[in-house]
């Protein structure tokens, strides 16, 4: 997802398990973390990632709380965009609630661990805690958390390898006020039959269309995401996607054109591609 935008997400959710796709609910939530890392502080920040907020997603993961969760940073870098986004996918705002928790303990419990380590040391280097640690390795002014709801969400049956780091497409637009019903409407009409098919083919492992659930953003209203195994898959699907409009009649081409154009903000829109450098999903080892 745009990383200024989204930690995603998205997302983004990403290529999922079957196990999850069993249990996943139609309109999933995930929860974005965007932040801008220090240049330099990139494996400082992962490793931070890994040792503080990995232990406590996993465990709720295995709980059946989060459906799935990741580290995503942008393949484009662009002035003013966030550099890493943390995310992680829930059923509903109760989960959200159990997350959130969850994490605030690991967090008080250590840094109450590196104050008392601190204290024992007596005289030698005060032991940071975790927020000390992000102060040091981001700029945390320009941090910003996302909420975001999946509209439609669709994902593959088929499991995940292991070591799977999916790319993430993300494709922002501004609907036009009063016009988000028609704009579903159009979007599943012409958009979802050849998502549809690209996941049934394998070239894609998820995608949905997604807005925020708390707006905190006026730059989209709505975003399209999919994801792929590698680059070369973006390939397929930019194919597909001109197949199906080649296919049809002039006329009813440019009445797509027109009736996408009538509904949204053209010069609004905006892209992104992400790329996962954490991916964990529930039968993902």
């Amino acid at each position: 997802m745009k990383t200024r935008v989204l930690l995603c997400f998205a997302l983004v959710l990403l290529s999922c398990a079957s196990a999850w796709a069993q249990q996943a609910p139609t309109q999933p939530l995930t929860f974005w973390y965007e932040y801008t890392v220090n240049p330099g502080k990139e494996d400082q920040f992962l490793e931070l990632v890994k040792t503080v907020g990995a232990p406590v997603r996993d465990k709720l993961m295995a709980d059946g709380v989060v459906l799935a969760w990741g580290v995503q940073t942008p393949v484009l870098r662009v002035p003013g965009n966030a550099t890493h986004s943390i995310w992680y996918a829930v059923a509903d705002w109760s989960g959200v609630e159990k997350v959130q928790n969850a994490m605030q303990a690991q967090i008080a419990k250590l840094t109450e661990e590196a104050a008392k380590g601190s204290v024992a040391k007596k005289g030698g280097t005060a032991a940071q805690g975790p927020m000390d640690r992000v102060k040091d390795i981001a700029d945390v002014s320009k941090t910003h958390d996302y909420l975001t709801r999946d509209l439609v969400f669709k994902v593959t049956q088929t499991a995940p390898p292991a070591g799977l780091l999916p790319y993430t497409r993300f494709n922002f637009v501004k609907v036009k006020p009063g016009k988000a019903a028609e704009y579903r409407k159009a979007w599943e009409r012409y958009n979802k039959p050849v998502l549809d098919k690209l996941l049934a083919d394998g070239v894609i492992g998820a995608y949905g269309l997604s807005v925020e659930e708390v707006r905190t953003s006026g730059e989209f209203t709505h975003f399209t995401w999919w994801d792929t195994p590698d680059l070369a898959a973006m390939e397929k699907v930019r194919a597909a996607f001109i197949a199906d409009r080649d296919h049809r009649s002039q006329e009813e081409q440019s009445a797509i054109v027109d009736l996408f154009t009538g509904l949204t903000d053209p010069d609004a829109a905006r892209s992104e591609v992400d790329h996962a450098v954490i991916f964990r999903a529930p039968s993902m080892k």
